[in-house]
């Protein structure tokens, strides 16, 4: 053989010993790495039995049958419970339709004689602008109340100036169960 042949096949060895050594580096990782996900998953697998074994202590399918019925059950009264009270809040919402929802207040002197504004006009109305207009004179010899009806944001009586603009302002007013 040629030194040259001698050579060559140095290098075949030493390129094939440097190959056997990157194999079996690479070997070692790939297990290493394996190894903790082996360690990962038997460690979820033992919670998982843990879960498992916590939930089926002392139930047998007899148990577990009445465990899951009873729940149902529950919920068909939660069900029950919840249409109930959504049809008692239908109601509280209709009679509310009705209550007076808008109100506005004007306060002035009934006389020049007068101050503080003791005299005032009330308007209450309600989603469909029926009501009244309260209104209150102070004169130095009493307190007269009068009451005047409002039907669909009119009346039929004649209105001051003060009641008018207090039926405006409470007509004007925003509607809370709209």
């Amino acid at each position: 053989m040629s030194d040259s042949s001698v050579m060559i096949a140095g290098m075949q060895e030493a390129e094939a010993l440097r190959f056997s050594m990157i194999l079996g580096i690479s070997a070692v990782v790939m297990s290493f790495i394996l190894a903790v996900l082996l360690i990962v998953s038997l460690i979820k697998i033992r919670k998982l039995n843990k879960k498992y074994s916590a939930f089926m202590k002392g139930a047998n399918g007899k148990d577990l049958e009445s465990s899951i019925l009873t729940r149902f059950g529950e919920m068909d009264k939660m069900k029950t419970d919840i249409e109930y009270i959504f049809g008692k809040l239908n109601i509280a919402c209709d009679m509310l339709l009705t209550a007076y929802q808008k109100m506005s207040i004007v306060k002035y002197d009934a006389f020049k004689e007068m101050g503080g504004k003791l005299s005032f006009s009330m308007a209450l109305l309600d989603d469909k602008n029926n009501g009244c207009i309260l209104t209150s004179v102070h004169t130095r010899e009493g307190c007269y109340t009068y009451v005047k009806e409002i039907i669909k944001g009119e009346s039929f009586v004649v209105l001051s100036e003060e009641e008018r603009r207090a039926l405006e302002e409470a007509k004007n007013k925003r509607n809370y169960m709209a």
